[in-house]
């Protein structure tokens, strides 16, 4: 009855990104550098650690624990009231076998049961996707913050194409081709958390009638 709805935590914001635009403030790289990603002609090339981004940009450590708290409080809501239901099932099975109820009230009991385990997978696929339209938007302004970044990073360090790293999607770079650090220190520094607001108290179960 009880289904793991939530996995681990994908956030996808960064899964092929290619992006031809990138600050003025951040550090140039180094002569040699350039060269090598110029390859003798005007191509330059970077790219971008994923994980590090994921790991070291605030924005993303404060999003990640808010989705992290929300997939939780999900869980246990969906696993209470399957428990519950588990017991209530259980209960009714055992005294059914005891002929403790009339066939008008088992009749009655049972397709309560099922009116509960009907609700409980509705509420599971409504939460569900609350969860998903959370997490997209989180990717959606991950990936808008890191390009309006880039953007103007890249007014003076004019790259032809920065990529993003992830795992092994390339299978070798240079680290001479590596703007992580300047990245996510310009993505830092730009951040500005929204002021944090008071927790909201639990919602009330609206009362059976």
């Amino acid at each position: 009855m009880k289904k793991n709805i939530f996995g681990t935590l994908a956030v996808t914001a960064f899964a092929a990104l290619t992006i031809t635009s990138c600050n003025q403030s951040a550090p140039k790289v180094d002569e040699k550098s350039q060269t090598a990603a110029s390859g003798g002609s005007d191509l330059k090339i970077a790219y971008v650690e994923v994980d590090s981004i994921m790991s070291q940009y605030e924005f993303c450590k404060e999003y990640s624990l808010i989705l992290q708290k929300k997939s939780t409080n999900i869980q246990n809501t969906i696993n209470q009231k399957g428990n519950n239901l588990q017991a209530a099932a259980a209960n009714f099975q055992q005294k059914l076998q005891q002929n403790a109820y009339t066939r008008e009230q088992a009749e009655a009991i049972n397709a309560n049961l099922q009116k509960q385990q009907a609700d409980l997978q509705a509420l599971q696929n409504r939460l569900g996707n609350e969860f998903q339209a959370e997490t997209e938007k989180f990717n959606n302004a991950l990936r808008d913050s890191l390009q309006h970044f880039l953007a103007k990073y890249n007014k003076d360090k004019k790259f032809a194409l920065i990529l993003s790293k992830a795992g092994d999607n390339i299978l070798y770079a240079d680290k001479g081709y590596d703007i992580t650090n300047e990245v996510i220190a310009g993505l830092n520094k730009a951040y500005k958390p929204a002021p944090k607001k008071a927790e909201a108290a639990p919602a009330k179960e609206e009362k059976k009638k």
